[in-house]
């Protein structure tokens, strides 16, 4: 399928940033308060979109594998701090084990889908690679932030269930586990519901990115089911990564729950 590419200018990007006061109009018509935050929002996303797209269009044309590691590198810590930010509560080292899981779980899923699924040459090309992680990598970020919550405030609301438990002779693992299982369930969940409604409901980014640049529509789909069982496998990883690590600290070697390591979310406050 041959299509002309249809490149948009600056006219066409400030008619499309003026949609953005229909959200606006409706925030002061019913004095929602977010007038302020949406235009904040807005411009904020133009400027750190625009600076991106300078630093790949670097990056692209270098053709060395560094820049496209220390990218990626940079955009899943910034996915695991956002992850925690998005949590109600925190404990000491939740950020270094929010990063380190997503971390391993997009690297090693990336990494996979480039090598061995898609076949990517070189393996660093980052018109391929960037793209793949940044996807892989938003859908950790949630399912990791859904779970991690989720798991957290389990513990804060049911500590006295699980401390009766441990005290009847339970074992840390068969205490926390349904908890655990439903923390899972929770952090995956969005996936899958994803997953069941995609071509039906809704047609996917990467698919409608390539239908736009002219690809054909069997090629977009192909792409676009690899990349969605990449993200499963990725959310999978991710979500019980973290809900491991943090029963691990949460939980320690005598059986013991450590309730007390839980502190509800402090404004400015980064605990590594």
């Amino acid at each position: 399928m041959n299509a002309d590419y249809l490149k948009l200018g600056n006219a066409q990007l400030v008619m499309a940033a003026a949609l953005v006061l229909v959200n606006v109009g409706i925030s002061v018509w019913l004095r929602l308060g977010l007038a302020k935050s949406l235009l904040v929002a807005g411009a904020r996303m133009v400027v750190q979109l625009i600076l991106v797209g300078f630093i790949l269009q670097w990056v692209f044309e270098l053709q060395t594998p560094w820049p496209v590691l220390g990218i990626g590198m940079a955009m899943s810590a910034l996915a695991g701090i956002a992850a925690v930010r998005r949590t109600g509560r925190r404990f000491a080292g939740v950020y270094r084990d929010s990063i380190i899981t997503i971390l391993g779980s997009a690297f090693v899923v990336t990494g996979a889908g480039v090598l061995g699924i898609i076949d990517v040459s070189p393996w660093y090309a980052p018109q391929y690679t960037i793209p793949l992680l940044g996807m892989v990598l938003g859908n950790i970020l949630s399912g990791v932030s859904l779970a991690l919550d989720h798991f957290m405030e389990g513990i804060a609301r049911g500590r006295d269930i699980i401390e009766s438990d441990l005290a009847l002779g339970a074992t840390r693992w068969e205490a926390a586990h349904p908890l655990i299982r439903t923390s899972l369930r929770t952090g995956m969940i969005p996936t899958i519901n994803g997953m069941m409604v995609m071509g039906v409901v809704s047609l996917p980014g990467m698919m409608t990115g390539q239908l736009l640049a002219g690809a054909a529509p069997a090629d977009a789909v192909r792409y676009q089911i690899v990349i969605m069982f990449m993200i499963a496998a990725a959310t999978a990883l991710g979500t019980l990564g973290v809900i491991l690590l943090a029963f691990r600290r949460l939980f320690n070697d005598r059986h013991q729950l450590c309730a007390g390591l839980l502190h509800t979310r402090e404004r400015g406050a980064t605990k590594w």
